[in-house]
């Protein structure tokens, strides 16, 4: 029973050094090789050269080698307690200058050559089978040495002289089979702490293994130390003579402040006795853990005057005692003018109000069976400054804020881990001077926060069931620090209610996009923790991070704790590589790229439409379509007209003209196929009529007449005629038989007035305009022939030069 414990006990103490005297042994760049539970014979060969942390726990080594630890020169930690090594030289670590940290504890040594590294901080060699602690002298040059585990069946002054020099953080003592010991051994030793392990033995057996008077050892325990730990006392303290004896040392000699009971088992008689023995001694701290009451509880007298006494801790409580009197037990306590004391997982179900006013500056209840009705009304613990009811069963808020009504110096109040609700309607009543609240775990939803002391300042809330903060809840104007972790908050409170806040934890809610006002409203928050949500990577995230940086608050866990959760595609990327840009987010910036955008585009097209002459293309496919259903429709419906048409085209130009309409036009046209045939008075005039009669004859027999026009036009006074007669034409037959083509410009103010009709038909008309470029020469060509292009019948006469 408490075998367990007690190695806790001392592992703890071993990890205190390991990890806080030498903070850097752990870092996290050393490299750790874990051996542990293996059932290994040997140390494993081909280690890392470059390991640091090496634990061979719970294996089953006998013999350790030089070889086995010469590789390994960054040796810092060495852990092989739990195996069956029996004899051990030194020499198989005297390649290991950086070793620091060593145990061999729970091994069967009983003999050790050599001198251990001068380096070693740590040394345990407890729960051995060492015969003495001849090994010892060997230790007066460790002057790094800060923790030592011994063990033996004898202990002499002469044996722990040499380590008088020491100036040693702890010294644990197991003496499981002490058959000898010295008095004043011990007091040669010079340490802060010192932990004896005593026999776990019962009664019946205890002097039959430990063959000195263990009172002898524990004379010179409350002499070595200050701090005093003693394990395994079973039965041990029922024994009168040693009492008596205990009782004295404790009184009398003792030099310690802080005693440790562990492992104790005793009767409630006995346990008032100890507290009583201790009570009035040199003893500050007094802490008793894995207590087991056994027999029955009965009323005791206390005497409470006279004591030193700063802090009384009773934890882990085993009752096997059922029926009794509860006033007898917690009157003990409640009546102790003391500035501390905790009583922590004892099954208590009640407390008692002290009767007169209290000392107490600081009472633990935690990890009991308390409920909501203790300390209703109490006013003697006026001088309360902090109450832990930690993991109770307190079910009412309203009750909880009642409790602490009358405690006027009450700063710090811990009820979280409770099952407690708050109902509206419920009174709701605190101690004003609450500066600090832990709701934490206590399964309260967002109605806590209209039930609040009003001058807290730091509030606890994590792990709980709030979804938002409602309407009318309790302003709390000095609060600075709120924790609101693993709730169910969809976005971050509204600061208007805590206007002095200035550290804020919303981890491990289900906040997606937090608001990026928030910053605005929360102008005081220097420090927030909003990691471990799912949140949305979009352009509420952007704004929120961004505003945060600029402030001169600090984001707790950034990056490694923001990542997004949607859209999927981003999932698990951390917040600060996501990016989107300014433009995507900013509405303002977004109309005014487009507005550009769209500007630059007209201006492009416009310029385009310029250099590429794009309107006269349009132009000329618009011409084309329109020509093309003409033509269409006419062939489907040939008027009786074009039975007496001879020619597509009749062309009238200048002689100066000539070379284009021989060289471009007409081959372009006519193309050499002969579907279409082109009317030029050089070739087609019938010799022996007049001009005239040529001109007019021409015109009536072709299908369009087509005109070059350019400044040579309007000189010429045979196409004056020809134009007269073809406009003739146009309207007494009511034909749209007219193509204008503008070879080169012609200003207006260059035709002459005889020139009235080409005025008219040009400013009404649509002419067709001879580009210069050559990539347009084939659509105007191919618009050109779908004028003209038209079934006719044989021709019944051809006019031939």
């Amino acid at each position: 029973m408490g075998g367990p414990v007690i190695y806790i006990f001392i592992l703890c103490y071993a990890l205190s050094f390991a990890l806080c005297s030498n903070n850097q042994l752990f870092a996290a760049n050393e490299l750790t090789a874990n051996y542990s539970h293996k059932n290994l014979l040997n140390v494993p060969k081909s280690l890392p050269s470059l390991t640091t942390v090496l634990d061979l726990s719970y294996n089953e080594i006998s013999v350790l080698l030089t070889s086995d630890f010469s590789p390994l020169s960054k040796l810092k930690v060495l852990n092989i307690s739990h195996n069956n090594i029996s004899e051990l030289d030194t020499e198989v670590l005297k390649f290991n200058k950086d070793l620091e940290y060593l145990d061999l504890s729970r091994n069967h040594l009983w003999n050790i050559a050599g001198t251990f590294p001068e380096g070693l901080g740590h040394l345990d060699l407890s729960f051995n089978s060492f015969r003495n602690l001849s090994m010892c002298k060997e230790f007066g040059n460790m002057l790094q040495l800060q923790f030592l585990g011994l063990s033996a069946e004898e202990i002499t002054k002469f044996a722990l002289k040499e380590m008088g020099t020491l100036q040693l953080h702890t010294v644990v003592l197991t003496v499981e089979n002490l058959s000898s010991y010295e008095p004043g051994s011990l007091q040669m030793l010079n340490t802060e702490k010192l932990h004896i392990v005593l026999p776990m033995r019962h009664r019946e057996h205890y002097y039959t293994i430990m063959y000195t008077d263990p009172r002898v050892v524990m004379y010179d325990a409350f002499k070595t130390s200050k701090t005093l730990g003693l394990s395994n006392i079973l039965f041990l303290l029922n024994d009168p003579m040693f009492w008596r004896s205990f009782s004295g040392v404790v009184d009398k000699h003792s030099i310690v402040s802080t005693l440790i009971l562990d492992n104790v088992l005793l009767s409630w008689n006995d346990l008032v006795a100890v507290i009583q023995a201790v009570w009035h001694s040199s003893v500050e701290y007094f802490i008793v853990s894995e207590l087991f009451l056994w027999s029955f509880i009965q009323k005791a007298q206390f005497d409470y005057s006279n004591t030193l006494m700063k802090a009384f801790t009773v934890k882990h409580v085993h009752i096997e005692i059922f029926e009794f009197d509860q006033n007898d037990v917690y009157s003990l306590f409640s009546e102790m003018m003391i500035p501390r004391m905790t009583i922590n997982d004892a099954n208590i179900v009640f407390m008692l109000c002290p009767s007169k006013n209290s000392s107490f500056t600081y009472l633990d209840f935690s990890s009991n069976e308390l409920t909501d009705d203790i300390f209703q009304g109490c006013g003697t613990l006026l001088s309360l400054e902090t109450f832990v009811l930690q993991q109770n069963k307190l079910d009412k808020l309203s009750k909880v804020g009642a409790m602490t009504a009358q405690m006027k110096s009450l700063r710090n109040l811990d009820v979280s881990q409770n099952p407690i609700q708050y109902e509206d309607g419920d009174g709701c009543y605190w101690s004003e001077s609450i500066v600090t609240l832990n709701l934490s775990s206590a399964e309260v939803d967002e109605s806590v926060f209209k039930c609040l002391p009003v001058n807290v300042e730091t509030l606890d809330l994590h792990n709980n069931q709030i979804l938002t903060l409602p309407a009318g809840i309790t302003k709390l104007k000095v609060l600075k620090e709120l924790n609101l972790a693993s709730n169910r908050l969809t976005n971050l409170p509204d600061c208007s209610y805590f206007p002095s806040l200035a550290v804020l934890g919303v981890e491990m809610n289900t906040i997606q996009s937090p608001s990026s006002d928030f910053l605005q409203k929360c102008k005081n928050v220097r420090a927030i923790n909003a990691g471990n949500n799912p949140f949305q990577c979009d352009c509420d995230i952007r704004d929120f991070i961004s505003q945060e940086k600029q402030s001169a608050g600090d984001i707790t866990g950034w990056p490694e704790s923001y990542r997004c959760q949607y859209p999927e595609s981003v999932k698990g990327t951390q917040l600060k590589d996501f990016h989107l840009t300014e433009i995507s987010c900013n509405t303002s910036i977004l109309l005014v790229v487009i507005f550009i955008i769209i500007v630059a585009v007209v201006i492009s097209v416009f310029g385009l439409c310029k250099y590429l002459d794009l309107p006269w293309y349009l132009k000329m496919m618009w011409q084309w379509t329109k020509t093309k259903n003409r033509i269409n429709a006419t062939n489907r419906n040939p008027p009786a007209l074009h039975k007496n048409l001879v020619y597509h085209a009749f062309i009238s130009y200048s002689q100066h003209d000539a070379s284009w309409v021989k060289n471009d036009l007409i081959p372009n046209l006519e193309k050499g196929d002969g579907s279409i045939h082109i009317c030029q008075h050089e070739r087609n005039f019938v010799p022996g009529r007049s001009i005239i009669e040529n001109i007019i004859n021409c015109i009536e027999k072709s299908y369009k007449s087509i005109f070059v026009l350019s400044p040579n036009f309007i000189q010429s006074e045979w196409c004056h005629y020809e134009l007269y007669f073809a406009h003739h034409r146009l309207f007494t037959e009511n034909s749209d038989s007219l193509i204008l083509i503008l070879l080169e410009p012609i200003p207006q103010y260059l035709i002459p007035s005889k020139y009235y009709k080409l005025k008219a038909l040009m400013a009404k008309r649509t002419y067709l305009e001879w580009p210069k470029e050559k990539s347009k020469h084939g659509l105007f060509w191919a618009n050109l022939r779908a004028a003209i292009n038209i079934n006719l019948f044989p021709p019944e006469e051809i006019c031939i030069i």
